[in-house]
């Protein structure tokens, strides 16, 4: 996601809840390719339910998308966030590696910051969402990351784990001494 290393003192991301009745990134600003192709996975696993399970998903049939998936257990009473999975092009834009981890053990993530509040929104509401904020890892050529963070349930109505597409862009190249053509 790309708030995932954002602290709460970061501005808060342009986040925006999917229509899911459109077709993958026409009714919303889904900037990235990746994001688009996951929302569009999401949408045809899910068929005439309000969401698929983790089960509909099949790592053979997105190959291309898993370097840029985390998947997220949701812990219930309390509500917690555990890290399961961080796909390698997320991994690499990390300070540090996040697998295993529960976002309440995080400092910068921790209920009231800005990445637990939109986990806590998607839970709720049950509706995929999708971000986008200046890129603050640890790759200066990089200037914003994207994500795009889609519910599952295995009962069909109790979101049990996210899964989440991040997409990084990089920064233009400036000729030396002059603004970029």
């Amino acid at each position: 996601m790309s708030n995932f290393s954002a602290s709460a003192e970061e501005s808060r991301p342009q986040t925006i809840v999917v229509d899911e009745s459109a077709d993958a990134g026409s009714a919303v600003k889904v900037h990235h390719t990746i994001n688009q192709q996951s929302l569009g996975y999401w949408l045809s696993k899910r068929g005439d339910r309000l969401m698929p399970a983790r089960a509909d998903l099949d790592p053979i049939e997105i190959p291309h998308l898993l370097p840029h998936t985390i998947l997220i257990d949701v812990a219930r009473v309390p509500l917690d966030f555990r890290y399961r999975l961080i796909g390698t092009t997320v991994e690499y834009h990390l300070a540090h590696s996040l697998a295993g981890q529960w976002m309440s053990d995080i400092p910068y993530q921790r209920p009231g910051s800005v990445i637990w509040s939109t986990l806590e929104g998607v839970v709720g509401d049950r509706r995929p969402v999708t971000s986008r904020i200046p890129y603050i890892g640890p790759h200066k050529d990089y200037k914003t990351a994207e994500d795009m963070i889609m519910p599952l349930a295995a009962d069909g109505e109790t979101v049990d784990m996210l899964f989440v597409t991040v997409a990084y862009s990089k920064r233009a190249i400036q000729p030396p001494g002059g603004s970029a053509a």
